[in-house]
């Protein structure tokens, strides 16, 4: 039994999670809570870095970050199924699946400035930058959004992610200026039951 180490907030746990359901892999997979703030001792042993999500294999190896651990599960499963084996498509989905991790990162580095920095201590400019990453990356998207494949890749499940944490931390204030990537995330919604019953509480 593999076991992921998790918090059911994190968008890249959330990628993990829709993967292994995806690939039919959610049964060996066990969830074990990870505290990134104050990690104990046998979560930085697992992974120096104290991050999530982190999957431990049977023999104890461990694998990390989210876009590491989706490509074992796709080779656990013969490969080919979330990330495409012909180069153009394999490549196509690791640029979205990139684009989409980094409006997570500038999301996230958002969401600590205001939870971990005393409110004068703020900086409106570095909220600004991160602000304008997102714009940039949605307004990219909005122009072309890709089309769900029969089974979704690693970009697509990525977008998803990304546009539901945008939801769950920003408020949703990406919805007004996206209607294209707004019926594109009911299209996936309705295709992956597994968003839905991976959406934080």
């Amino acid at each position: 039994m593999m076991i992921l180490r998790h918090s059911p907030a994190s968008p890249f746990v959330r990628k993990v999670k829709v993967a292994a359901d995806l690939l039919g892999l959610t049964a060996q997979i066990e969830l074990r809570d990870a505290d990134t703030v104050s990690p104990e001792l046998g979560f930085l042993g697992q992974n120096a870095l104290g991050k999530i999500p982190t999957l431990v294999l049977d023999d104890g190896t461990t694998l990390f970050d989210s876009p590491v651990i989706l490509e074992y599960l796709d080779h656990l499963v013969g490969g080919g199924r979330i990330l495409p084996a012909e180069p153009k498509a394999r490549f196509a989905a690791l640029r979205l699946q990139a684009l989409c991790d980094g409006i997570l990162d500038a999301a996230l580095l958002i969401v600590y400035e205001g939870r971990f920095r005393q409110p004068e201590m703020k900086v409106q400019a570095w909220i600004d930058r991160q602000l304008g990453k997102i714009d940039r990356a949605l307004a990219l998207l909005e122009a072309a959004p890709p089309v769900i494949a029969d089974m979704p890749d690693v970009g697509q499940i990525t977008l998803a992610c990304a546009l539901g944490y945008l939801d769950l931390r920003l408020e949703g204030s990406w919805r007004k200026d996206h209607p294209k990537l707004v019926a594109w995330l009911d299209q996936f919604a309705a295709r992956v039951p597994a968003f839905a019953r991976t959406k934080p509480a």
